[in-house]
């Protein structure tokens, strides 16, 4: 599944492409995605794109009448392409500009969405209840405590919570946490100031680092062959269960946790 640097980069990608277009069709060839794609052409046929946002995983591409939201679900992906390219096998969706271009959203395992919302994004169910993002200075080392206090459960479990902190997916979740130093399974409600502070700072500079090299190494946007995925990048722990640590040489241990693949080094992070 795609996670939050996949997605921020997927936003930059398009952005520059939609922002400002004037919408002139949406064509939904299927729309049994994760829920019933809405029939909002008349909604949004004349439209304006203003700006193409990012909240948690989901991106927002937002007009004067309302936004639409999208989730990339497990294996989604959005090109800009000319109007008349060639329809491939789980392109389901079009939206058509006036400029000659199209937005096409292809999934093929349909677990992606595409809704509307025409209140603020912040009142939509999927979306007010999301806790901050990441790399803002609303996620800081007062507000991961204050949601961490009494809680018994493993920081890596927490750390995945979208009500704590969004957008922090395994892979991360894993990298953070061997920065930090701290055991996956360790007490979340235990953990000291002095170590959340460090494991805010590692959350925010990993996320920062994929986002810089996701948008050098992902393929162009702009390419209909091409589908984004996770891109080449340097992990330390995630993927490397047996293997040996890059910092203490230890083999790394590999658990599920919460039923997510978890990699740790046992002397390098503690409880």
């Amino acid at each position: 599944m795609p996670e939050l640097p996949e997605v921020e980069v997927t936003r930059q990608g398009i952005a520059p492409f939609l922002v400002e277009q004037t919408v002139v069709d949406l064509v939904i060839r299927n729309g049994s995605l994760r829920w019933p794609v809405p029939d909002i052409a008349k909604q949004i046929i004349g439209q304006v794109i203003r700006q193409v946002r990012r909240r948690a995983k989901y991106l927002l591409i937002d007009t004067d009448a309302g936004t639409s939201i999208v989730h990339l679900g497990m294996s989604g992906s959005l090109r800009i392409l000319p109007h008349d390219t060639t329809v491939e096998k789980h392109d389901h969706i079009d939206l058509v500009l006036a400029n000659g271009r199209i937005l096409r959203f292809n999934d093929p395992r349909r677990f992606g969405a595409w809704l509307w919302c025409e209140l603020p994004e912040e009142a939509h169910p999927l979306l007010a209840k999301l806790g901050p993002e990441p790399l803002t200075q609303a996620f800081n080392v007062a507000q991961l405590a204050a949601a961490l206090a009494g809680k018994k459960k493993a920081i890596k479990l927490c750390l995945m919570d979208n009500h704590i902190v969004v957008g922090v997916g395994n892979i991360y979740a894993n990298e953070a946490l061997f920065a930090a130093g701290i055991h996956p399974e360790a007490e979340a409600g235990k953990i000291d100031i002095e170590r959340l502070t460090v494991l805010v700072a590692e959350v925010k500079q990993i996320l920062a680092h994929a986002i810089k090299q996701g948008g050098t190494t992902l393929k162009d946007f702009t390419n209909a062959d091409g589908k984004p995925g996770y891109f080449a990048q340097k992990l330390h722990v995630y993927g490397r269960g047996g293997e040996t640590c890059t910092s203490c040489g230890n083999l790394l241990s590999e658990i599920r946790l919460g039923q997510r693949t978890t990699v740790f080094c046992g002397i390098c992070q503690t409880r």
